[in-house]
């Protein structure tokens, strides 16, 4: 007696039960993305689409909108402001950028064989990060005042002239930019000592074997096996760059000289949203600034591919 019609009996019954189960399978598997999907609808999506509608809306002073194309568009690239508020935003980025090599040297020290205290190194740089931005921008004020500051205490030992740091539109950006720089330190180091941690430590002793400097490990097994890291690291610092806000609006008082020299998009668009009452234009600016974002990101994607080395 042949056992291969059984063996084809039970192969059908199998492809069957299963079958059945996908859909069961599947059920489950929405129903645990529900949440997710539903806060992202809710918070994200119509949001989004809330903004592109407003954009095309002029509000009232007493509420309500009305529909007025394209003007809000034409507003945002015909003012200087807007221009000017862009080209900040745009200088913080690469200044922002710049916690990257940082946060990669430090990484890679810490990394080393033997080094005692790496928890509390690294803990001592990731608490900038997780300090609130008010409390950031209050010490860093004191820091930088130009009559009882400690910088200016320092470098007036040295001979320097008092210089009022954050007044002066010649330097206001880069010394928002290097707080910038200082309290975000700590996020990135967290991600590229993750990121060293997942070379194998078997190219580092066949490199030492051959007789390779620290120098010359870290320029060629190091960086290009971290290359992932960095450009997700990368994608990440440029978009919370765009965004900078809250830093700015402590640091930089009502009445400060350097304000308009140091605004960003979010900052105009917070000032037009809530203080001008020009949400119709906010919300244009709003749109555009992710339209920048997105365009940013895309070209990072597609540029990713001449330096990014997987594996």
């Amino acid at each position: 007696m042949s056992v291969f019609p059984a063996t084809a009996a039970a192969k059908a019954a199998k492809r069957t039960a299963a079958t059945r189960s996908k859909p069961r399978g599947q059920r489950t598997a929405y129903l645990f993305i529900a949440p997710l999907g539903l806060g992202f609808a809710v918070f994200y999506f119509w949001p989004l689409l809330q903004t592109f509608y407003f954009s095309f809306t002029e509000f009232g002073a007493f509420g309500g909108h009305t529909f007025i194309g394209t003007d809000n568009y034409l507003r945002v690239v015909k003012d200087v402001t807007v221009w000017q508020a862009l080209g900040n935003t745009l200088l913080y980025s690469l200044i922002g950028l710049t916690a990257l090599p940082v946060a990669i040297v430090v990484a890679a020290l810490l990394n080393r064989r033997g080094l005692r205290g790496v928890a509390v190194y690294r803990a001592l740089y990731f608490v900038p990060f997780v300090t609130l931005p008010v409390a950031v921008g209050l010490v860093w004020n004191w820091l930088y005042n130009g009559d009882f500051g400690l910088l200016n205490e320092m470098l007036g030992r040295f001979g320097v002239d008092r210089h009022y740091w954050v007044s002066d539109p010649s330097t206001a950006v880069y010394a928002i930019g290097t707080v910038m720089v200082w309290s975000s330190t700590g996020y990135y180091l967290i991600i590229f000592m993750a990121g060293i941690k997942g070379i194998p430590r078997d190219y580092y002793e066949a490199a030492e074997i051959d007789g390779a400097g620290a120098l010359r490990r870290f320029f060629t097994i190091t960086l290009p096996l971290l290359s992932p890291t960095l450009f997700f690291a990368s994608v990440i610092c440029m978009i919370n760059s765009l965004q900078t806000f809250d830093l700015i609006y402590i640091m930089m008082a009502e009445k400060n000289p350097a304000i308009g020299d140091t605004q960003s998009v979010v900052g105009l668009f917070y000032k037009w949203a809530f203080i001008e009452n020009a949400q119709g234009a906010a919300a244009a600016l709003a749109f555009l600034l992710m339209l920048l974002i997105a365009a940013l990101t895309y070209l990072q994607f597609r540029l990713q591919k001449r330096w990014v080395h997987y594996g």
